[in-house]
């Protein structure tokens, strides 16, 4: 990975980029839906106020990717809202979102990190097979895209 890369902690202004970052993705295979919106729109309320946190990938100077820890209850996160731009898709910057992820999960005294995702994504889901998660059956979700659930115990 070049030395350009850099995971950063979330900024209030980096919300424009984390929002067109996960609308872009979504809208290209899916369509955003209620919760998205609400998380997209105010990722200070919902994600970082309840106990989250994000993530935000620089390279060369330019905010291209994203990942959110969400707490979901006590020692349990959902990692969501993870997203790379098509423009630097293949150099790594999704596993160093996820590696930084799971290294803060554990910092935060987490015991499982979950993530609903869709069977769609493959690439995607071979990135959460080699971070080490594994399928279980999925529960009712709030997102209608939703029919893949991992998790990983740390």
């Amino acid at each position: 990975m070049s030395a350009t890369l850099a995971i950063l902690n979330y900024e209030p202004a980096h919300q424009p980029a984390f929002r067109a970052l996960n609308q872009e993705w979504i809208s290209r295979y899916f369509a955003l839906e209620a919760p998205d919106k609400a998380m997209l729109d105010d990722p200070e309320g919902y994600i970082l106020a309840p106990g989250g946190h994000i993530l935000m990938a620089d390279y060369a100077g330019q905010l291209v990717g994203t990942c959110a820890l969400i707490k979901a209850h006590e020692g349990v996160y959902e990692l969501a809202k993870m997203a790379v731009s098509p423009r630097v898709q293949g150099l790594g910057i999704g596993r160093a979102l996820g590696e930084a992820a799971l290294q803060k999960a554990r910092q935060l005294g987490t015991h499982r990190v979950e993530l609903l995702s869709n069977s769609q994504l493959t690439p995607a889901l071979t990135l959460y097979e080699k971070l080490g998660f594994r399928a279980v059956p999925v529960p009712p979700s709030p997102y209608q895209r939703a029919n893949v659930k991992m998790i990983i115990d740390l």
